[in-house]
């Protein structure tokens, strides 16, 4: 499989599976700092999320600073979860976290993969454009919380 996935995104911008381009100290700032789902959580855990997941970054092609973030839990053949997607202010407006859940999307597709889930509180609209739908039977589903 090839680092530069070849998606519509912005002009000079790029997207990467390429765990060594990650700047995870940035991803670390902006989720433990920025994301209420991750505010607060240690560099630590977040380096071994980033470890055990398949990742996603959005670059500038030029200075290859990255500007945004996913990543995905996933067996690669069943299951899989989009958590963490996360886009530098700086560069919001511009389609990046859409065409970034696009990458994943395609990138999971000739997996054959049953379902891939995600949980936001307030970019529902984002997920629905490409193809996410709420729960038809959120009754089914379950949680065990540890903290």
């Amino acid at each position: 499989m090839t680092d530069a996935l070849p998606l519509p995104l912005a002009d000079g911008y790029e997207i990467s599976t390429d765990v060594r381009r990650i700047d995870a100290e940035r991803v670390h700032r902006w989720l433990s700092t920025d994301a209420y789902w991750a505010m607060g959580r240690a560099r630590e855990k977040q380096d071994r999320a980033i470890e055990g997941s398949l990742n996603f970054g959005v670059y500038e092609a030029v200075s290859g600073e990255q500007v945004a973030y996913a990543r995905v839990i996933t067996d690669r053949v069943t299951f899989a979860w989009l958590c963490d997607v996360y886009v530098d202010p700086s560069v919001r407006g511009k389609g990046i976290g859409t065409a970034l859940v696009a990458a994943v999307r395609e990138h999971l597709r000739p997996y054959g993969l049953r379902r891939m889930l995600l949980a936001t509180q307030d970019a529902h609209g984002v997920y629905e454009k490409l193809g996410f739908a709420r729960l038809d039977n959120p009754d089914q589903w379950m949680a065990l919380y540890f903290q």
